[in-house]
């Protein structure tokens, strides 16, 4: 999910060790647009605090635009985008799952369960490689396979975004106390 493409796969397969020895981990990597005008979009975050600020992406920009520089992996020009994941992130990961238990998602498989390739509920974590979901007005929580998984979003909610709140004036806590000690 981080990639649809073989092209995004072999991408990320060349840019994970960059992100990685930046200080950032790659959620999400698309390749998009034709034979023109290419973008190859980057969503990574601080794997510390799933955090992402304007600084970061112009740290990580500069590192993957030196190893794409070298090894010329796209054919034709294009444009590199670097950002944060965003409130309403999307979830790529296995631990995304776990890290974004309690709030709403919704999520498309690559096939038919229960009558339907999309669901929305509550994420309830994650078992042995299943995505746990409270699914409105059903008893039973569903588990479904993190291989079936196509897409999955977080929705935009209240609760989502008092996490966000709280998470960026924790970051600008921490900021502000480190520059007082120095």
């Amino acid at each position: 999910m981080r990639g649809k493409t073989a092209e995004d796969q072999n991408l990320l397969e060349l840019l994970d060790p960059v992100a990685e020895a930046a200080g950032y981990e790659i959620v999400r990597l698309r390749l998009m647009g034709g034979e023109h005008a290419r973008r190859l979009q980057i969503m990574a975050e601080r794997p510390s605090d799933g955090d992402m600020n304007v600084e970061d992406c112009a740290r990580l920009s500069r590192a993957i635009s030196e190893i794409m520089d070298a090894a010329d992996p796209i054919t034709g020009e294009y444009t590199l985008e670097v950002s944060s994941p965003g409130v309403d992130r999307p979830l790529t990961r296995l631990k995304d799952f776990a890290s974004f238990e309690g709030h709403e998602a919704r999520i498309e498989l690559d096939r038919v369960a229960e009558g339907r390739k999309r669901f929305k509920g509550v994420l309830a974590g994650v078992d042995e490689g299943q995505v746990a979901l409270d699914l409105e007005g059903e008893e039973e929580t569903a588990l479904v396979p993190f291989e079936w998984i196509v897409e999955a979003k977080l929705v935009l909610t209240d609760q989502l975004m008092k996490r966000g709140a709280d998470v960026r004036a924790a970051r600008i806590q921490s900021e502000q106390q480190s520059q007082t000690s120095e």
